[in-house]
Parts: C-alpha cells; sequence; structure tokens
C-alpha cells in the first residue's frame, strides 16, 4: 500500500456488490456498506453462491440454507435488506458467459452507480493464494459492469442498458483509496457476528473473535486515512 490513502469520493447514491460467498462481505467491507446506508445510499448484495460447501461438518442441502439465513441476518445488521442469490455451486464457480450474464442482469435491474467486488488476483499477498470461486466472481463483476452498459451484449435479458460510473474492488493488493469506518465499524463486527454457525464450523477458526480479527486489518488501513479504522478499495473508474 501507499504511504497514505485518497478518501473515496461518496457522491454516489447506490451500490450492487457482487461478491461469491456468504461472508465474503463481512471481512471488512461490511463497516463501509452501514457507513454508506448510514448516509441515505442505497445498497443490495448479489451473492454467486449460497456458501453450501463451507462447513465441512454440514451437507450442503442444510448448509446452503443456513449460510442464505445469516447472510440476511449479517446484511440487516449494517441497513441492507434486498440480498439475492444468484444459484452457482459453491467452490467451483467458473469464469464465463454464464456468470457474467447473471451479474449484468443483475446491474441492469438494481442500476447502480458503484458496483463493489473483492479481488480477482492470485494471491492475497505473498504465499497467500487466493480462492478460486473468488477469483472467477471478482473478474465477472468487472467485466459484467461493462457488459450492462452495452446494449448488444445480453439482449435477451430485455432491460435497458446501465452504465455504473466505478467499480470498487476490496482487498486488492494494490488499493490507493480508502473508507473510514471508525463510527460505522461496530455494525460490521455484528455483521460478521451473524455467521455464527459458520464461524463455529470452521476447521482452524482463525476468527475466533471477530472483533479482534478485523481490527487486525482495520486499524493498518485507518492509519493510511488518518482514522482509528479503515477499509482499502482499487477504484476502477467505467
Amino acid at each position: 500500500m501507499p504511504e497514505a490513502l485518497e478518501p473515496i469520493d461518496e457522491s454516489f447514491d447506490s451500490v450492487l456488490a457482487l461478491v461469491a460467498h456468504p461472508d465474503d462481505l463481512e471481512y471488512g467491507v461490511a463497516a463501509a456498506i452501514a457507513r454508506w446506508t448510514g448516509q441515505g445510499k442505497r445498497v443490495v448484495y448479489g451473492l454467486a453462491t449460497s456458501g453450501e460447501a463451507g462447513i465441512d461438518g454440514l451437507d450442503p442441502e442444510q448448509c446452503g440454507p443456513l449460510r442464505e439465513a445469516e447472510e440476511r441476518a449479517g446484511a440487516a445488521v449494517v441497513g441492507v435488506d434486498v440480498v439475492e442469490f444468484y444459484g452457482f455451486q459453491d467452490g467451483v464457480v467458473e469464469y464465463g458467459l454464464p456468470l457474467r450474464r447473471a451479474f449484468a442482469e443483475a446491474i441492469r435491474r438494481h442500476r447502480p452507480d458503484v458496483v463493489v467486488t473483492a479481488s480477482w488476483r492470485e494471491f492475497w499477498g505473498p504465499g497467500v493464494p487466493n480462492q478460486a470461486d473468488h477469483i472467477a466472481v471478482g473478474r465477472a463483476a468487472v467485466d459484467a459492469a461493462r457488459d450492462a452498459a452495452n446494449r448488444w451484449i445480453f439482449r435477451d435479458l430485455g432491460l435497458e442498458p446501465w452504465k455504473a460510473k466505478h467499480v470498487f474492488v476490496a482487498a486488492a493488493p494494490n488499493a490507493l483509496h480508502g473508507v473510514d469506518v471508525t463510527a460505522s465499524f461496530d455494525q460490521g463486527v455484528a455483521s460478521l457476528e451473524a455467521h455464527g454457525e459458520y464461524l463455529r464450523g470452521l476447521v482452524d477458526n482463525p476468527m475466533s473473535d471477530p472483533r479482534e480479527f478485523l481490527e487486525s486489518s482495520a486499524r493498518p488501513v485507518g492509519s493510511l486515512l488518518g482514522a482509528k479504522f479503515g477499509v482499502a478499495f482499487e477504484v476502477i473508474n467505467l
């Protein structure tokens, strides 16, 4: 990261967050979402999967509905009441036209100013590989933001084109912008805590204390913003 982060221009009114799994947004981004809904912005969550492969000791048929319920509860904590699941299979999401089409449909339907997604880079950092679903979904979200603006792509959707202004990419290694989430940090923690069954079901759980886990990343980012807590984003201008 740079020596300082530039505060994100928050003159937008609406957000569509497109990620792979329930809980992906809760590792930091939810605190920014809480700040934005507190400003009166409209935010919608769109998830490629239901996270049904996420708990080793629970069959997918039971796990999927459980994790959907936890995601809706976590979203409600930060002021989000529309949460959609697009039915792709957890753990084996493939980048391609079906995924781009689903995301483009959501963008044209919700017409957001900003699309939020997570990094599609192969590594979070040195020696820490990203997960395959994240890579596919992040790439597809960026491409779908452009697809949605082109009326000649996915014409069969029967929806008017929509051009979002920006894509905000969370957990990006080359982030130059950030959001001060000091005032909304507690809501972000509570949003992650809403995923109680998932967190209890993790093998070698690094998040036994959600607050401590989130503080470990939010404090360094906050220091780059001159704040207590922060969330960093790569900003892609469309």
